[in-house]
C-alpha cells in the first residue's frame, strides 16, 4: 500500500470523524467526551496489542522515542483533541473541520523548520490555497 493511499483512508475517517463528534457532544462537555473517547481508544489498542501479541515490541521502545510519541500524544490527542471538541460544541461541522483539517500546513512550515524538509513551489503554492481556503470558510 502506498502512503497516499492510506493518507486517503485517513482523510475518509477523518472526515466522517466530525459527524459523530458533534452529534456526540450535544448533551456532553468536551473534557467528558475527550475521556470516554480516549477510555476506548485505549481499550481497543490493549485487545488490539494483546491479539497481535506485539508486547514484546513495546521493551524495543527507545526513551528518546517514548517522550517525542508521548509529546505527540499530548499535542495531538489531549490538547488539540479538547480543543477541537470546544470548537466543534460551540460551532459548525462545516466551518470547524476545514480550519482543524489545515493542521498539515502547521506541520509542513514546521518540518521545513526544524527537520530540514525542503520547501518546493508548489508546497509553497498549495499552503497558500489553505490559507486563503480557511479565510473563506470563515465567512
Amino acid at each position: 500500500m502506498s502512503a497516499y493511499f492510506l493518507a486517503g483512508i485517513a482523510m475518509v475517517f477523518w472526515g466522517i470523524a466530525p459527524i459523530f463528534g458533534k452529534l456526540g457532544l450535544g448533551e456532553v462537555q468536551p473534557l467528558v467526551a475527550l475521556t470516554i473517547r480516549s477510555a476506548l481508544i485505549s481499550l481497543i489498542l490493549l485487545v488490539t496489542v494483546t491479539v497481535a501479541g506485539q508486547w514484546s515490541s513495546l521493551s524495543e521502545v527507545s526513551a528518546k522515542s517514548v517522550m517525542f510519541i508521548g509529546i505527540e500524544g499530548i499535542c495531538a490527542a489531549l490538547l488539540g483533541q479538547l480543543a477541537y471538541y470546544f470548537a466543534l460544541k460551540l460551532g459548525d461541522v462545516g466551518r470547524v473541520s476545514p480550519v482543524v483539517a489545515a493542521f498539515p500546513l502547521v506541520a509542513m512550515f514546521l518540518g521545513v523548520l526544524f527537520l530540514g524538509e525542503k520547501m518546493t513551489f508548489y508546497k509553497a503554492l498549495a499552503s497558500i490555497f489553505i490559507a486563503v481556503g480557511i479565510v473563506f470558510i470563515k465567512y
